[in-house]
């Protein structure tokens, strides 16, 4: 079996033993760079998360209640947006193709 896993220079993805492995199990790293928002969905979890904690203009007077929100937000992120975005990265790698790495509408 062969997969493409984007190769974004994090540090997980470079150790020797990491290589190895892909190397083993025969996939192939795409190369893309270390910051691309446009292939990295969980830009995209964050940014919905940071609307359900904060709607209603929701301000937080201690810490302790910010973490909590965040927790559960975290807990109760939608299945059908981790299907969404994850069924969205063909359609994102080839717009960044097409646009040569540069800026996509995702």
């Amino acid at each position: 079996i062969k997969f493409d896993i984007p190769s974004d220079n994090a540090a997980v993805h470079n150790a020797r033993l990491t290589k190895e492995f892909f190397q083993e199990n025969n996939i192939t790293l795409l190369d893309h760079p270390a910051y691309s928002p446009d292939l990295n969905p969980i830009e995209n979890i964050w940014g919905w998360m940071a609307k359900e904690v904060y709607k209603n203009r929701h301000q937080f007077q201690i810490v302790e209640a910010l973490c909590e929100a965040i927790f559960n937000t975290w807990s109760n992120v939608p299945t059908s947006l981790l299907e969404t975005l994850a069924s969205s990265m063909p359609k994102r790698l080839f717009e960044v193709i097409n646009k040569n790495g540069g800026a996509t509408h995702y």
